[in-house]
């Protein structure tokens, strides 16, 4: 059946009390919910709906008409053993992605809301098209998160339970929650969580940074659980109390509370709160934490049936508090994300033609939200500004956020604008969290205690933890835990904020200060990790790397900018020698960058930044590698900063390789083997993997063993993965078997130590193999990966090679113009003729497909760029896949 599009009438549907049965009886609610399925299920397909949606235990359905979703609601109603409560509404809608989106959808919902286990209700717009459907006038009603009242309407008939209690809406139950004008988005989930543990726990305090939406999703909470409290939600707002002391007399005020003769403030409310049921909320605690503490533990202790909700940036303190984090709108599901939600809504809600049907402006609003952090004040005043502007333009705009997201003049001055909201935060702060909080800002991307210490430079160790752990608790600043340490971070909003903060204070001296300590940091740490790198350790410091290059970018950049060419140069050499084997090679082109400016200087370093700018062979410039490897090699160690000189002689010798000089790289490799620890592992390793280049593969099996045993010795993985691929290169033409399970033993230990450069080339070394002698499915799964590894990681070098492989695995598949036309971007590169079998392959093409043809492919294949070279071997992996499986199935 096709969804009812245009104007649609909704079915909402939920079963009464089914906490309450799942806890008493799992396994008969298990049955019940099965038949209650079936039987809803049943009747909406009998009355031509659309069901589209289950909300936990109930259902949501869609109607071409009104008629038939009331007489679907009946035929179920009638059938069905479990109290279930019905709600409907009508009213013109989108239909985009398989969902539904309009205020007809929040309509029916809370009319549902609004009733009883049984009982069917109806909004004015479904009666008023219902035809001749049985209605029962129930009169206006308010209803949650509509704004007006609404004329609710009950189905009746035979069959049908006719007497139920006083509806459940604003109007009969006591409280003060105002109704909220905007509507209540992308947090579903939450509000389901925190209804939940205010079942479980008489205090709930909702923490998280100024923005993020405690307010809102506290305020929605309690209107969900209001049926709950017999005496109602009580809202009491305290973030216009300046002092401490009139926090009592906000909730006795609010609460119609008269103080006893004799009695306090707190007194006076605990005794009169006493065997009542109420949900009260106290909202923004933050600057009266002590105050709100003490009246909290006063209520709660007079009273076993009083609740209480508040929303802080920190917790209250208070015996017996549930903290629970309000964490910030999801942005991951791109354009199908919570936060992207919100900004599609209030977007249309100052420009009602507002939608995301163009993909850049999809792509702005993603940017938009991520950037913003997922926290919701943010997210709509930029929304808000689509009266005027377009995505591109809030996007583009965002450096000057704290200017650019400025809210209306009406309502709270704290929340005016983002600025205002951070401020609030920052001011409660003392000095020292003040200072713990601007010096965090300088880094990029997170950082640990040991970071933290360096940066601030003011306080030991046990201060600093302390004062981290307090803006921790202030929602200031996040907390995680990787690799069993914790880790420290920042929203992007709150790092703006402070780094603004920093930049005034002492004339922008102490900004200075701290960056300089931030660089001097890291480039201490990046030396260390390099050390490390080089023995069993060398897990650890690539995972260093990569979590904080952020920061070492930041530094380098940093130091770079002012001059300081010592940690600059620390920073690039090191994070370069240690990155490229996890393929970053980012820290590759800091170093070329540095050199200039460090020869003119002649600093002690320049030795190491020589070696590790040589990564550039990597980016297929074999040629300037080689010019600074043989620089590097210049330098006497004794005299220099240098790294292993085995090193620069390795980086020299893999340029000749890549720039198609295989003699020259041989020759170099046996020098090597000559010398001493790293140097003879390296030798041996560049050895057994060159010698089958030029057809001495029986030599390189012979060196093979010897390689391996080097290489365990000297205990580092990169040169372990390394002698593992030179020996399954070596015993592949005489004994393939053999070299399957050799690289198949390689390709396991790369990612077990996690080296995606020898992921990478084992996966492509091994899926040729893998196709002729193993699994074909694996070999096109390897294929694939290598393929993408090497072209996100830009090392065009070792792409060509793969380009190559896949020529010959194209042309013994019989897929010949793929193979023509992938030789065609191949052979633009010196290295790509290396590849053992791809001459034959070649002469395979050409005689398969006759001269011209081939050279045509060829020549086609030349003039792609690298993004279209890779979807096309893709694309042809991809019909090698579904020819094989074809195959496999008849």
């Amino acid at each position: 059946m096709d969804r009812p599009v245009g104007t649609v009438t909704f079915l909402f549907t939920d079963i009464e009390g089914s906490t309450r049965r799942w806890e008493q009886d799992p396994d008969a609610m298990r049955v019940a919910l099965r038949a209650h399925d079936e039987t809803l299920a049943s009747a909406i397909e009998q009355h031509a709906g659309w069901l589209f949606k289950h909300t936990g235990d109930g259902v949501v359905a869609a109607f071409g008409s009104a008629a038939a979703g009331i007489s679907a609601a009946k035929d179920a109603q009638i059938a069905l053993d479990l109290p279930v409560r019905m709600g409907l509404a009508t009213g013109e809608v989108e239909h985009r992605d398989g969902d539904y989106f309009g205020p007809a959808l929040n309509r029916a919902a809370r009319v549902m809301d609004a009733g009883h286990g049984g009982q069917i209700l109806v909004s004015q717009t479904t009666a008023g098209v219902a035809g001749e459907a049985d209605l029962l006038d129930l009169g206006e009603h308010q209803l949650r998160d509509l704004s007006g009242p609404e004329q609710l309407f009950q189905v009746v008939g035979d069959g049908l339970h006719s007497s139920f209690p006083a509806l459940r809406t604003l109007d009969t139950v006591p409280g003060n929650l105002v109704v909220q004008e905007s509507s209540f988005v992308g947090r579903d989930t939450e509000l389901k969580q925190v209804a939940e543990l205010v079942r479980a726990h008489r205090l709930v305090t909702l923490t998280g940074v100024g923005g993020v939406g405690k307010s809102r999703l506290a305020v929605r909470a309690g209107a969900s659980l209001m049926e709950e409290f017999a005496d109602g939600v009580w809202l009491v707002e305290l973030a216009p109390i300046g002092d401490p002391a009139s926090v009592a007399d906000a909730v006795a005020t609010t609460l119609r509370v008269t103080v006893q003769p004799g009695k306090s403030v707190t007194a006076s409310i605990a005794e009169s709160l006493a065997g009542r049921a109420i949900l009260l909320i106290l909202d923004n605690c933050e600057h009266v934490l002590d105050a709100a503490a003490d009246l909290i533990e006063a209520v709660l202790g007079g009273s076993s049936t009083v609740s209480v909700l508040a929303t802080s940036r920190e917790g209250t303190q208070a015996r017996g508090e549930h903290l629970w984090p309000v964490p910030t709108l999801d942005t991951r599901d791109a354009a199908a994300s919570a936060a992207v939600e919100l900004f599609v809504d209030r977007a249309q809600a100052v420009d009602p033609g507002f939608a995301l049907d163009a993909p850049d402006d999809v792509e702005a609003v993603v940017e938009i939200c991520r950037r913003l952090d997922g926290i919701a004040l943010a997210i709509e005043l930029a929304a808000a500004r689509m009266v005027s502007m377009t995505p591109a333009d809030v996007r583009n705009r965002l450096t000057d956020r704290f200017e650019l997201l400025s809210g209306s003049r009406r309502g709270s001055e704290r929340h005016q604008t983002l600025r205002h909201a951070v401020q609030w935060s920052y001011d409660l702060l003392t000095s020292d969290e003040q200072v713990m909080l601007n010096s965090c800002g300088v880094f990029a991307g997170g950082f640990d205690i040991d970071a933290a210490v360096a940066v601030c430079g003011r306080y030991s160790e046990y201060t600093t933890l302390d004062l981290l752990d307090s803006l921790v608790r202030k929602s200031l600043v996040t907390v995680s835990r990787v690799d069993g340490r914790v880790r420290y971070g920042m929203l992007e909003t709150i790092r703006q904020f402070t780094e603004d903060q920093l930049a005034g204070l002492e004339g922008g001296g102490m900004a200075l200060a701290v960056r300089d300590r931030h660089a001097r940091h890291f480039a201490a740490e990046a030396e260390a990790k390099w050390g490390i790198w080089e023995g069993p350790g060398m897990r650890h410091a690539t995972d260093w790397v990569e979590r904080e290059l952020g920061n070492l970018r930041a530094g380098f950049q940093w130091a770079a900018d002012r001059d300081n060419l010592e940690d600059a140069a620390s920073i690039a050499s090191h994070a370069a020698m240690i990155a490229f084997v996890i393929h970053h090679l980012e820290p590759v082109k800091w170093a070329e960058e540095l050199i200039p400016a460090a020869e003119a200087a002649g600093i002690a370093q320049l030795a190491r930044l020589y070696t590790a700018a040589s990564g550039c062979t990597y980016t297929g410039r074999a040629e300037d590698a080689v010019r600074y490897a043989q620089a590097a090699a210049a330098f006497d160690p004794a005299d220099a900063a240098t790294f292993d000189p085995a090193w620069a002689a390795y980086r020299e010798a893999a340029a000749h390789r890549y720039a198609g000089r295989i003699d020259r790289y041989l020759e170099i490799c046996r020098n090597l083997v000559g010398g001493a620890e790293l140097a003879r592992v390296a030798g041996l390793g560049g050895t057994v993997i060159g010698l089958p280049l030029v057809g001495r593969s029986a030599e390189a099996a012979e060196l093979a063993d010897e390689s391996l045993a080097a290489a365990i010795a000297h205990e580092n993985p990169y040169w372990i993965a390394f002698a593992y691929l030179g020996g399954g290169l070596a015993v592949a033409d005489a004994d393939p078997l053999k070299a399957l399970d050799l690289l198949r033993v390689g390709f396991a230990y790369a990612v077990d130590h996690r080296l995606p450069l020898y992921e990478a080339a084992i996966a492509r070394e091994l899926a040729g193999l893998e196709a002729e002698h193993g699994d074909l499915e694996q070999a096109l799964r390897l294929f694939s990966s290598s393929l993408d590894a090497f072209h996100q990681a830009g090392n065009t070098t070792n792409l060509a090679y793969t380009f190559s492989s896949l020529t010959v695995f194209f042309a013994r598949r019989s897929s010949y113009e793929a193979g023509a036309t992938i030789y065609g971007v191949a052979r633009s590169h010196p290295n790509a003729a290396e590849i053992i079998g791809l001459e034959p392959a070649v002469l395979a093409l050409r005689e398969a497909l006759g001269p011209s043809a081939f050279e045509a492919a060829v020549e086609r294949g030349s003039s792609l760029s690298l993004p279209e070279a890779v979807q096309l071997c893709h694309r042809h992996i991809d019909e090698i896949e579904r020819a094989a499986s074809t195959d496999a199935d008849r």
